[in-house]
């Protein structure tokens, strides 16, 4: 929240998926850049531990991806570009999660947003952790802050998965393993941008990581806002199978 209105003009929430409930993990709304009206969506995690508590630590259930996911089909049938912030540790494994279709609910995101005919920009802020960051990460466009990591996985489940790790002596190791940090992906061409941030981080100077992204996002829906749909998405579709191509090998 504190993005979409530190960034956007008159940001206005929107609620719910129109089936179950609101998750207050995901959040979603319109707002403008210059003349321009934009969809943002994000995942909100918390200042306190109240905040936390009502925002499920940032851990979306499947109704919190199925907003955004009408949200973003709403952007569509008005043309309006995609915004995305991601910061998340992951999905919420819980057991209600799974009754209500989590695989699903994240599942129909990568195959909707990848064919999605407005432009879309992804902003790590965070952590974009497994499936629960991809699921709002399919974008042209895919920028993160200087001190944000984005994996598979936490360093602590990697080594614990790999080296049946139980003291957590081994977690800086899996850390340097997953290339997890903006610069290691941004020299495999995973991400398109490093977003600078000031010196001990955002809460410093909001501001200046403010300003920073919406120079950034004006003059990239700019450029992506000119591309007919056909292309856009051809582009989308091209972006994934070289980023498949390069993580493979």
């Amino acid at each position: 929240l504190d993005y979409a209105h530190g960034i956007f003009d008159n940001f206005i929430e929107l609620h719910g998926d129109r089936n179950f409930r609101d998750d207050g993990a995901v959040i979603g709304g319109i707002g403008w850049l210059g003349d321009q009206a934009v969809t943002v969506v994000g995942i909100q995690k918390g200042k306190n531990l109240q905040d936390n508590l009502s925002r499920n630590f940032g851990q979306p259930h499947p109704e919190g991806y199925r907003k955004a996911l009408r949200l973003m089909k709403q952007a569509e049938k008005f043309n309006r570009p995609i915004v995305t912030f991601v910061d998340t540790p992951g999905a919420y494994p819980g057991l209600k999660a799974e009754k209500h279709g989590i695989g699903e609910a994240i599942a129909r995101n990568l195959m909707e947003m990848s064919q999605l005919t407005v432009p879309i920009i992804v902003i790590v802020i965070g952590e974009g952790g497994s499936g629960g960051a991809l699921a709002l990460s399919v974008g042209d466009r895919m920028v993160m802050l200087e001190n944000s990591v984005y994996s598979v996985l936490s360093p602590e489940g990697f080594a614990s998965i790999l080296w049946k790790d139980k003291d957590g002596s081994r977690v800086h190791e899996a850390a340097e393993l997953m290339k997890l940090t903006a610069n290691d992906l941004y020299e495999m061409k995973i991400i398109d941008k490093i977003i600078k941030e000031p010196r001990g981080g955002i809460t410093k100077n909001r501001e200046y990581v403010y300003k920073r992204l919406r120079i950034y996002l004006r003059n990239t829906l700019e450029e992506l806002m000119k591309l007919s749909k056909t292309s856009l998405v051809n582009k989308r579709y091209n972006k994934f199978r070289e980023m498949g191509r390069i993580t493979n090998d």
